[in-house]
């Protein structure tokens, strides 16, 4: 098959979730032998990266990328607003990448156009014009439902009823788009229900996130520390990310060194903002962007995934199963996963909870040797990336068989 990624944010170098689970479907289809090109936008926030490693990528994927300013434009926000349009979407509308798309559809003929999620949406009647292949859209998250979350946790009440209405239409774009597509795919069978129920009668599937397990192969001990080290890896650029570490340094940390002083906790990740800088001290090491994070997750203990808002499935938390590690997150943190607490993951969402499961993984760290086993088992049987490839083929041959 021959087939069109296009991406909201360009997806090499894999360097946040999104990115990977991207990445890893481009991998995935090009090692079983379609061949695909990506097409991509890239921001300020996500820029090309040029490397000899990128080249080889773009060689690969015959990438190609349009750079467009998503950046906050507080008049066309509130006029977005007032005309009932998302703001969240239109950002990514740009006449350069809409002239891309043409350029490209006008010189190739595609099976399968793939739409990385709702912010490359608005360019679906402009496919169309240009071509006839099967268009199916990758839903990473319920989008409108990360910011309703988020506004739950607003303690600003000004800002919280702006960022309200600007939800709202947010929900009603994203709730309509799907009936310009020929088929969808969610990561989650919570979200996969959630946009059945909008559209019945669209096919759609639910196909997990999926890792290279050769990647992922794990000869060190899973706890490998005499001190057991916390550790917190993802980008400060998402702000559930933001708020749930805010959440755990402000209300958890302190609770946890007055039990055990020793503890040390490391963050990792691109972005870290001042809020998050000044808790830095001996026993808090932020140490930024990492280049690798497999070798950095590798290095710690316990992986503290604090999430309180957000949707979809935390793609580090797979990365972390899949090196054995010793994961506490919480209830929303594991939505999408069928994981089991104390058998595979911990789950805590009160400051208590996250206490307990700490002081239970220091003193008896035999049982994190036996979590992050089952949770590297967990990874191997439901997230190995030639299984996911499989259905995403699979659900692709069954979109094309639909009558026009």
């Amino acid at each position: 098959m021959k087939i069109l990624q296009i991406c909201h944010k360009p997806p090499f170098p894999p360097i946040d979730g999104g990115c990977i689970a991207i990445n890893n479907i481009t991998q995935g289809l090009i090692k079983a032998g379609h061949d695909v090109k990506v097409l991509a936008i890239s921001t300020a926030k996500h820029p090309l990266v040029d490397s000899l490693e990128f080249k080889e990528y773009a060689s690969k994927t015959h990438f190609e990328s349009v750079f467009v300013d998503t950046s906050l434009n507080y008049f066309q926000a509130f006029k977005s607003l007032f005309l009932r349009e998302s703001y969240h979407v239109k950002r990514f509308v740009s006449k350069s990448f809409s002239a891309k798309i043409a350029e490209v559809l006008s010189k190739e003929s595609y099976d399968i156009i793939q739409l990385e999620s709702i912010f490359v949406a608005p360019y679906i009647s402009l496919i169309k014009s240009y071509s006839n292949a099967k268009i199916v859209m990758r839903l990473h998250n319920i989008e409108h439902l990360v910011w309703e979350r988020l506004i739950q946790n607003e303690s600003h009440r000004s800002k919280a009823l702006v960022l309200k209405m600007m939800t709202r239409n947010f929900r009603r774009y994203e709730n309509s788009c799907l009936k310009k597509i020929d088929g969808f795919m969610t990561i989650s069978e919570v979200d996969y229900s959630y946009f059945h129920a909008q559209y019945p009668d669209l096919k759609g599937a639910t196909i997990p996130f999926g890792v290279n397990m050769d990647d992922y192969e794990n000869e060190e001990e899973y706890f490998p520390s005499d001190k057991p080290e916390l550790f917190y890896l993802g980008s400060m650029n998402w702000l559930p990310n933001k708020e749930g570490l805010l959440w755990f340094l402000e209300e958890v940390w302190e609770k946890i060194v007055e039990k055990f002083p020793d503890v040390t906790l490391t963050i990792a990740g691109r972005g870290i903002t001042e809020d998050i800088s000044k808790y830095q001290s001996d026993r808090v090491i932020i140490v930024g962007e990492v280049e690798d994070a497999k070798e950095f997750m590798l290095s710690k203990d316990i992986m503290i995934v604090p999430i309180l808002s957000g949707s979809g499935v935390r793609v580090k938390i797979i990365e972390g199963m899949a090196l054995g590690k010793t994961i506490i997150t919480t209830s929303v943190g594991l939505e999408g996963l069928d994981v089991t607490d104390g058998q595979n993951i911990f789950v805590a969402d009160t400051p208590e909870k996250f206490v307990e499961l700490i002081e239970k993984c220091i003193k008896t760290p035999d049982l994190c040797d036996i979590i992050g086993e089952n949770a590297e088992h967990f990874v191997t049987l439901y997230h190995n990336n030639d299984i996911i490839t499989q259905q995403i083929i699979d659900f692709y041959k069954s979109i094309l068989e639909l009558k026009k």
